[in-house]
């Protein structure tokens, strides 16, 4: 059996806390060796409670005394940029939570700082590991559901601003609702859809939050030149009882939802269920989604997946400049 693959978390937030840390904590060939954040007295907490033996405040010290096989950077966004290129240059892999950059021009500075390192930068889109998601992609590419022509999807959640704290700042996260719940949408879309080409963008959004400057809502309508439509509506401010998050594709022999999982093809004239009974199992979708994504990077490491690249990552963050581009100017961007 192979050594356990030595893993550090850099940010100890909300997302290292309810979800990389355990999960990582409970895979066989993984030891969590390091735990990385500027408030030391709270990683020091979260590290004595999981049992993980070394806490650091700085990222180059943490390289500089500790061997370590990869990170999971955890910072806010406008950090992500910069851990990721100085855990690249200490020759680890590294999984980042999305976004990758505040922006496509830094996105690429990220593709060439893996290419020079020769390591594996995975971006974390954990939405497609997802057990529904998986069973659609399933459906797609056996191409049961024929030519995608529509995707409709949306994500409503209520985050007041205390609760989003730098995420309402334009410096630190790069956009507001469309950045953080818009951008994860649109990478689902078009990664289910097999990277259609973008052509068009008309995008509204709302006004910023209290003390923000960035939206806390909005929509945006994708043109595609070789594919479907791609239309995603998000929200900060959604009061209701219960976050929500849906993406239906309309195909010509079929459609499917997520969130409840649906699935219906059309044979002999008539609509018929083929929902996949057990798709969706007893545990939530958000732990499935990490520990998927998770398994699939130390996979990669190993060489027993082939690492996705990143080019998808590049054109995603072009398509959110440019729907920031269409709010912006109040007319449709041609790309």
């Amino acid at each position: 059996m192979s050594e356990p693959l030595r893993f550090g978390v850099v940010g100890a937030g909300a997302i290292a806390q309810v979800a990389h840390l355990p999960i990582l904590s409970s895979m066989k060939d993984v030891e969590v060796a390091a735990v990385c954040d500027t408030d030391l007295p709270k990683a020091r907490a979260l590290a004595n409670r999981l049992g993980i033996s070394s806490v650091y405040d700085d990222i180059v010290d943490m390289f500089r005394h500790m061997e370590l096989d990869a990170v999971v950077i955890c910072t806010p966004n406008h950090l992500h940029e910069v851990h990721t290129t100085t855990a690249l240059s200490a020759g680890v892999h590294v999984l980042c939570e999305r976004p990758i950059a505040v922006s496509s021009a830094g996105a690429e500075n990220l593709v060439a700082a893996q290419k020079k390192a020769d390591r594996i930068l995975m971006a974390g889109m954990n939405h497609r590991f997802r057990s529904d998601v998986q069973a659609v992609r399933e459906f797609l590419r056996s191409d049961e559901l024929g030519e995608v022509r529509s995707v409709r999807c949306g994500w409503y959640t209520y985050q007041p601003p205390h609760v989003l704290g730098w995420r309402i700042h334009r410096p630190q996260a790069g956009g507001g609702a469309m950045q953080d719940l818009g951008l994860p949408l649109l990478d689902l879309a078009l990664w289910l859809t097999d990277d259609p080409r973008p052509s068009a963008v008309s995008a509204h959004v709302g006004p910023a939050k209290t003390n923000g400057d960035v939206e806390q809502d909005g929509c945006a309508l994708i043109r595609c030149a070789d594919g479907p439509s791609i239309f995603v509506d998000v929200s900060w401010n959604h009061v209701g009882d219960r976050e929500v998050l849906w993406l239906d594709m309309v195909g010509s022999h079929g459609s499917a939802s997520i969130s409840p999982l649906r699935v219906f093809k059309e044979v002999n004239g008539k609509p018929i269920d083929v929902t996949p009974s057990g798709a969706q199992g007893r545990e939530n979708a958000f732990t499935v989604s990490y520990r998927g994504e998770l398994a699939h990077f130390v996979a990669a490491i190993r060489g027993d997946v082939e690492p996705s690249g990143l080019d998808d990552q590049i054109d995603l963050h072009r398509l959110i400049e440019a729907v920031q581009r269409s709010a912006a100017q109040g007319c449709e961007v041609t790309l």
